[in-house]
């Protein structure tokens, strides 16, 4: 479609519309002019008054004819100047902001339309700015959106290698026992003793697919919309008490310390996943005659253990889902391995920060969760 530019257009019409009122203007003075009679009246030195009248058509008409062109040149060039002063100060404003516009679709954040007046151009140009401000933010919390989206996939599809990887062992273990079971190959030919381990395996087979499975159903992308406001310091002793009672039974003192009320807008569910899988590793990783310590401040939670402290190196990794460190690859003493994941991910998707480092004085572990 071919492109019109508005600044001849406007000033075409308002040229126009000059020229004729300045045409209709002269025709009727010519018309009207001409009909009017001019009467004089003359003083004679005797006081005696002389009236006369003349008919002064033919005269106006031959002046008028004689002004004529002179009259419409100027009037021409005066029509032209502010015709074109017209246009310019309707269409400049209007240009630029086409020209903003421009800008504004090739997404130039720089772009922006100027205001010159309070008028109704003003007010368009005012609104565009606004709009486009709008729909920068607008961009930017999409880009946000899709990132923590395809960060959220791309965690599932590590997740899913790593449990398929996870369950593949006790699957290989227990079909190679079954197989020499049924063949009668050495030792595996007494079945009831190889009945029973082939059912403790399939036991924790199942036991690490309901975890799997749990993992799986935690919306971490939603997590955050159910916040409500509660004080953990009231909620603390109770959720520590069962932890409490499996450290007595393994002869490990469990110290709870609430120093200050500590208000949180969470989801509490969430806080309780975090301090579950918290907890419960302190508790698995603690030996007899050992001690745990949980402390609540007003802006964070301290949990302290006496463990064998991990290496420097190997902390980062106890964020992924399945690792266990060396000295606890056995799955009775070192868990599943989705406990501290879990955590991560959780804190990651309500904007907590942990630190989790190993301590001298004891010597031991200490995890931080800051509010």
């Amino acid at each position: 479609m071919k492109r019109v530019k508005l600044f001849p257009k406007i000033f075409l019409y308002t040229f126009l519309v000059m020229m004729f009122i300045t045409v209709l203007a002269h025709v009727l003075l010519y018309i009207f002019a001409p009909q009017m009679t001019l009467s004089t009246n003359n003083f004679l030195e005797s006081g005696a008054i002389i009236e006369s009248s003349m008919n002064t058509e033919a005269l106006i008409k031959l002046a008028i004819l004689k002004a004529l062109p002179i009259s419409l040149v100027g009037c021409i060039g005066i029509s032209l100047g502010c015709s074109l002063l017209f246009s310019k100060a309707i269409t400049k404003p209007i240009q630029q902001i086409s020209t903003a516009t421009e800008q504004m679709a090739k997404l130039n954040k720089e772009a922006k339309c100027q205001i010159y007046s309070q008028d109704e151009i003003g007010l368009l140009a005012m609104n565009v700015n606004t709009l486009y401000t709008n729909l920068l933010a607008t961009i930017e919390s999409l880009k946000e959106e899709t990132q923590k989206v395809s960060e959220a996939e791309r965690s599932k599809l590590d997740f899913l290698r790593a449990a398929s990887h996870e369950l593949k062992t006790p699957v290989t273990a227990l079909n190679a026992i079954l197989e020499n079971m049924i063949l009668g190959v050495g030792k595996y030919k007494d079945r009831d003793t190889y009945l029973l381990q082939c059912k403790d395996i399939t036991t924790q087979l199942s036991a690490m697919i309901k975890e799997v499975l749990d993992t799986s159903k935690i919306d971490f992308a939603t997590e955050r919309q159910n916040a409500e406001i509660f004080d953990l310091s009231e909620e603390l002793p109770k959720f520590c008490e069962p932890y409490g009672l499996i450290a007595k039974t393994k002869q490990v003192s469990f110290s709870l310390n609430i120093e200050k009320p500590c208000p949180v807008f969470f989801p509490q569910k969430s806080i309780e996943k975090i301090l579950s899988n918290l907890l419960s590793n302190a508790v698995s990783y603690t030996t007899s005659g050992h001690n745990i310590w949980v402390t609540l401040q007003s802006d964070k939670l301290i949990i302290e253990n006496e463990c064998e402290p991990i290496a420097q190196e190997k902390l980062s990794r106890l964020f992924e889902p399945f690792y266990r460190p060396d000295f606890a690859r056995d799955r009775k003493d070192g868990g599943n391995g989705l406990g501290l994941y879990i955590v991560d991910t959780l804190c990651k998707a309500l904007d907590l920060k942990y630190a989790f480092i190993s301590t001298t004085s004891p010597k031991g572990m200490r995890f931080t969760l800051y509010f």
